[in-house]
């Protein structure tokens, strides 16, 4: 492996970074800031001590793009100075309080960028912090954790970003461009929201019910008597969820997803491996959110809550064995 890359200078005049919730998303698109020149600090928890000695390492098809982050900080300690952004990189998850989580990094111009999956995530946060602009971001990548400050780099990387609730404005044509001095593509949109739903398309049908399913693959939902036609019901009520709050979608988008995802090898999304390695998963973010926006518009789901309900009943489950 090559050297790290250096820190940025100190006279840098590229717009700082911080990065809150550093596993593997998070490193990966701090090396890409880096690589754009940007000053990248991270904060860290459990692989400090490994990321202050050694820095963060990253295998990818872009090259090597391990570095040494500006700063390394643990929960609790003061920032030097407030970033410029801040990108926000944790899961959503009950009883993880993101306000709280950034509020000793922020400033009174921090931007807020969020690169976390799922549909109306960003809500807590705007209310939380009206003043501070927020980016919203949706990132295609296969990147995964290989060990303490280790990370490998699989495939894609693109994100999809705009201003939320909507817009495209001075500050995200900035990280847009930065992305892009880095190497990595970049779709503005103006109504992020709308591309939240047609993530949701695959995310809200293919991950809940690969954790009902034990953990199965793309190809074992699909291939299993009734499998498809499960995901074609799933899918159609997503999108009148979606038309209903206001994001109509064509339905031959049902077709060309299914066939997308025959295409790929067999696949465990994230929420199947979180499930079999034991870890909480996103399960409002990514499905109890747009059943609760079915409720607000009164649109029929009886498919979406069926499965949100049995998993409610799995984790009550765990709950009191844990107990």
């Amino acid at each position: 492996m090559s050297e790290p890359t250096k820190p940025a200078t100190a006279g840098s005049d590229k717009p700082s970074v911080l990065i809150v919730g550093a596993g593997a998303i998070g490193s990966f698109y701090g090396a890409i800031l880096k690589r754009a020149g940007c000053p990248v600090s991270v904060v860290m928890r459990s692989e400090y001590d490994a990321v202050v000695a050694n820095g963060i390492q990253i295998e990818s098809e872009l090259g090597d793009l391990s570095y040494h982050p500006d700063h390394v900080y643990r929960d609790g300690d003061s920032p030097a100075a407030a970033p410029d952004y801040l990108i926000l990189c944790v899961k959503v998850l009950p009883g993880v309080d993101r306000a709280a989580l950034i509020r000793p990094w922020l400033g009174d111009k921090t931007r807020i960028v969020l690169i976390e999956n799922g549909l109306d995530i960003e809500r807590e946060i705007a209310e939380a912090y009206p003043q501070n602009p927020i980016i919203s971001c949706l990132a295609f990548i296969g990147v995964s954790r290989v060990g303490p400050g280790q990370v490998h780099h699989n495939s894609y990387g693109r994100l999809v970003m705009g201003q939320f609730p909507e817009g495209v404005g001075e500050d995200c044509q900035t990280l847009a461009g930065l992305f892009d001095d880095g190497g990595i593509k970049v779709k503005l949109t103006e109504t992020v929201v709308g591309e939240r739903w047609k993530k949701c398309l695959w995310n809200t049908p293919f991950n809940p019910l690969s954790v009902l399913a034990g953990g199965a693959d793309t190809d074992t939902i699909l291939d299993s008597e009734g499998g498809e036609d499960l995901i074609r019901a799933l899918t159609e009520e997503v999108i009148q969820v979606a038309e209903a709050d206001g994001y109509p979608m064509d339905r031959d988008i049902i077709d060309k997803q299914i066939a997308g995802t025959r295409k790929m090898t067999a696949y465990k999304n994230s929420m199947a491996l979180d499930y079999l390695n034991g870890r909480p998963i996103e399960l409002d973010a990514v499905l109890g959110n747009v059943v609760a926006i079915a409720e607000q518009h009164g649109v029929a789901v009886p498919h979406l809550n069926t499965m949100l309900v049995t998993l409610r009943m799995r984790e009550l489950l765990k709950q009191r064995e844990a107990n």
